[in-house]
């Protein structure tokens, strides 16, 4: 499930390491958070019936930057990631990239509703979202259409998250046997990491929309690390 804000791009650069630029969208940076529930998870030539499930969230910001060669990449910048797998919690940044706090989470769905909650247990963030799956999105958001908004976040399979080192970040790869994305209509939103106003001014963030994507086969591919620039 992605549920995403549109931020004021020079309010959005402040977050960024400074190898970083928003990608925008009718003029505004686009962020959220990314919710994610993992089954089987397991590496490759194992079966799926000695995989590991868990409930994980990742606060990202869709970016763009340029390469060593100086061609332009895109992907998503992630100054946090949650999970309630002790596995995940602990091997996270040295087994697998990623680091991640430990959360709880709670989820209620059927065919056409979810219902979902995370709250983090160093306190720090908390998240709440409740809608039901619908064929479009809000007239209200920046993108015209389901497929623009799909194509936008498409192509941002690569990510870059925080660690405990300060002038590195893990890379992951996310590939996806198909993509195919529903629209959610959204009751009830709330983010922690949004709502402050420390980082977000009141007036620079607003909720867009969200989508959900369902029952898709994929894999995680560990990228290179890089440095920041702070």
């Amino acid at each position: 499930m992605l549920v995403n804000f549109r931020v004021d791009p020079e309010v959005m650069q402040r977050q960024l390491p400074a190898r970083f630029t928003p990608k925008l969208h009718d003029g505004y940076a686009v962020a959220g958070v990314c919710l994610i529930r993992l089954e089987h998870i397991r590496p490759k030539p194992l079966p799926a019936i000695g995989g590991l499930n868990s409930e994980n969230a990742a606060h990202r910001v869709a970016v763009v930057w340029r390469d060593e060669n100086n061609q332009p990449q895109e992907g998503v910048f992630i100054p946090r990631r949650d999970t309630n797998s002790l596995v995940g919690h602990l091997a996270g940044g040295r087994v697998f990239p990623g680091e991640h706090h430990r959360a709880s989470f709670t989820v209620k769905q059927s065919e056409a509703e979810i219902d979902f909650a995370m709250q983090s247990e160093d306190a720090q963030v908390a998240v709440r979202v409740k809608g039901n799956i619908v064929g479009h999105l809000p007239g209200s958001s920046i993108f015209r259409s389901l497929s623009e908004a799909s194509a936008f976040f498409e192509n941002g399979s690569l990510g870059y998250s925080v660690t405990r080192d300060a002038g590195r970040l893990d890379g992951l790869r996310l590939a996806t046997k198909e993509w195919r994305v529903e629209a959610l209509a959204v009751k009830e939103v709330h983010s922690s990491y949004f709502a402050s106003a420390d980082m977000f001014p009141p007036g620079s963030v607003e909720f867009d929309h969200a989508l959900i994507m369902r029952n898709i086969e994929h894999e995680w591919h560990g990228a290179r690390r890089t440095f920041t620039f702070r």
